[in-house]
């Protein structure tokens, strides 16, 4: 897929990956680009600066969901690309709220069963469409330091595939986009504690380096090029699934030592 001439949606637009990714479609030629995010000054920051359209929307909600598909395509036009890309991180263990676990599902996993709910019927009818949602490594690998992370990306990743082999026949493209450790405001700064809340999860992100969004919004399009299902900013990632499913055990083991090591600290 090429994004030129393209009606995006992009959800978590006001900072961060969101906003890299915004930006980069709007270099490419995209016709419209839908700047999304729950905060609607950093929307409008986003949408100011490219020249594109801001909306407000808490992903989590259905109804917003609902919203923002239907404005953008009475006013703008049948959109091409939804990419969802907005995310929390929060759940570090099973000890952790039944609040932390609940939003890390409605947030991580539901908002993009609701933009699926919503566009596939849409997109069937006019022949095709593209979703892209950002997931993470830790859907494939899991987190060290954040249970409701890497289980509620697995899930994303799980819903992903399952759009996939539902309706690839029917023009329904999928990516998951799923790097390691991102700059963002997701990201614990290195002024912060060693035992600050996603410290050890952000150390194991990073052991094989800290790369920037707009890095990442780089990769992006050339996955969406090759209309890969797995778009992985970090080559390693791959090998480590092969690791994993090479022999599950040993890797287990390797995980439980690397945890060990990077919370000894704290």
């Amino acid at each position: 897929m090429r994004v030129n001439d393209k009606v995006i949606v992009v959800t978590g637009a006001g900072s961060g990956i969101g906003r890299a990714m915004s930006e980069k479609f709007v270099a490419e030629g995209a016709r419209q680009v839908v700047a999304v995010d729950i905060n609607a000054e950093n929307a409008q920051q986003t949408a100011d600066k490219l020249g594109c359209v801001a909306m407000t929307a808490d992903v989590s909600r259905d109804e917003d969901i609902k919203r923002i598909i239907e404005d953008t395509e009475n006013n703008i036009g049948p959109i091409d690309l939804f990419c969802g890309n907005a995310g929390v991180g929060m759940g570090r263990s099973e000890q952790s709220p039944d609040q932390e676990w609940q939003m890390s599902w409605e947030v991580n996993v539901m908002s993009h069963v609701y933009a699926a709910r919503h566009l596939i019927p849409r997109m069937i009818e006019r022949g095709g469409g593209y979703f892209l949602n950002t997931a993470s490594a830790a859907g494939l690998l899991n987190q060290i330091g954040s249970a409701a992370y890497g289980v509620t990306k697995h899930a994303a990743v799980g819903f992903g595939e399952w759009l996939a082999l539902t309706y690839t026949h029917q023009g329904i493209k999928v990516s998951m986009l799923c790097p390691q450790a991102v700059r963002t405001g997701m990201t614990p700064s290195e002024d912060e504690a060693e035992d600050a809340p996603g410290a050890s999860a952000a150390r194991a992100a990073a052991a094989d380096g800290m790369m920037e969004a707009d890095e990442v919004a780089d990769i992006v399009v050339e996955g969406l090029h090759q209309e890969s299902f797995l778009i992985l900013p970090h080559p390693e990632v791959e090998t480590y699934m092969q690791r994993k499913a090479t022999d599950y055990d040993r890797w287990l083991k390797g995980m439980n030592h690397l945890h060990r090591s990077l919370t000894k600290a704290s």
